[in-house]
């Protein structure tokens, strides 16, 4: 295999207790798997990162077992096929899936998918993966908008929230995006071209939100949680919409958060908070994609990709979601095609 003998990986040493740190991880070193029959083995390229990965780092329920401590931490990843034993797999492929933070993964072919590399590898983890179809089936889906309503976005400047603000305007929709730190803000008003941007840090949130949303919020994207969220709440239309898509100012606290405390206003605004997992669209995916490809073409539609570099970077990359370094979508780049097509 190239002369390759080792695999490096990343492993959960022991599970955070509040903020995340690169000492809950720990590097090792074994031999590159052999792939069995029906496998394919798969050189990882680039890595994914997403806040939802430390709610997975916690024990207890969630809608994905809990990250074992001591195995390497699962991550979405694009690579390239070096070895297969899998039908209609061959060497050179590029595929995504779940390769984890490692150099090398022996997967089935089940568990894998083709991508045809049209586009740049890290878009298959961004607008054309699992982001971009979290914005385009949570929006689209659940929050249901209608050309001229009031779509507001918290998290805007992250990864699902700027493809969800850019899917908003091209349904005809005006957007207002919530980030923190006024260089975000900027970003969102300069390149994605937001009717406001409101930087939580700085800013009376509810005030703002009632100032830049005069008719009242129509469809409430969360990525946040917590006080941004009953902050919306105050500020929504009737028969408003708010897609709870994720609550990254929780995931690092160590004592379970109390919920918003006006929640009775949905009642007497009559508005539908609904949750929602993309997985749960899983048979519209390929529409979905294409969709985007269509939006990526015309140029209607842009990736934003935050690239790091690395393999020991891994665990310090990760930590950027919390710290609000990131932004756009976070990858961090292992290496480039070890094979030619």
């Amino acid at each position: 295999m190239m002369g390759v003998d080792k695999n490096r990986q990343w492993r959960l040493a022991r599970r955070p207790k509040g903020m995340v740190t690169e000492a809950d991880f720990t590097y090792h070193e074994g031999a590159v798997p052999e792939p069995a029959d029906g496998h394919c083995l798969v050189r990882t390229l680039y890595v994914s990162f997403d806040p939802a990965m430390r709610a997975f780092l916690n024990e207890g329920p969630s809608y994905v077992p809990a990250q074992p401590v001591g195995e390497v931490m699962r991550a979405g990843a694009v690579g390239q096929i070096v070895d297969s034993r899998c039908a209609g797999f061959d060497a050179g492929s590029f595929v995504v899936g779940g390769f984890g933070w490692q150099d090398y993964a022996a997967v089935p072919g089940s568990a894998v998918m083709k991508v045809d590399a049209r586009f740049p590898l890290p878009h298959y983890l961004s607008v054309l993966g699992g982001t971009g179809l979290t914005a385009y089936f949570g929006l689209l889906r659940v929050g249901e908008p209608k050309p001229g309503e009031t779509v507001v976005v918290s998290g805007a400047a992250g990864a699902t929230g700027s493809t969800v603000v850019q899917i908003a305007r091209i349904k005809g929709c005006r957007t207002v995006g919530i980030a923190g730190g006024a260089a975000k803000c900027r970003w969102l008003t300069d390149e994605l071209h937001v009717a406001g941007a409101i930087d939580y840090r700085a800013n009376a949130l509810t005030e703002r939100l009632r100032e830049l949303c005069p008719d009242g919020i129509h469809v409430y994207f969360d990525n946040v949680g917590g006080t941004v969220l009953e902050a919306a709440i105050r500020n929504m239309a009737l028969h408003g919409r708010i897609v709870v898509c994720g609550m990254i100012s929780v995931y690092n606290a160590e004592q379970p958060q109390p919920g918003p405390s006006n929640l009775f206003e949905l009642v007497t605004r009559r508005v539908r908070m609904e949750g929602f997992l993309v997985g749960d669209y899983a048979a519209e995916f390929a529409e979905g994609r294409r969709e985007l490809e269509t939006w990526l073409d015309s140029g209607a539609l842009k990736a934003y990709v935050d690239v790091q570099a690395g393999f020991e970077n891994i665990p310090r990359t990760f930590l950027r979601l919390f710290t609000g370094r990131n932004v756009g979508k976070q990858v961090l780049k292992l290496a480039d095609p070890p094979l030619q097509r």
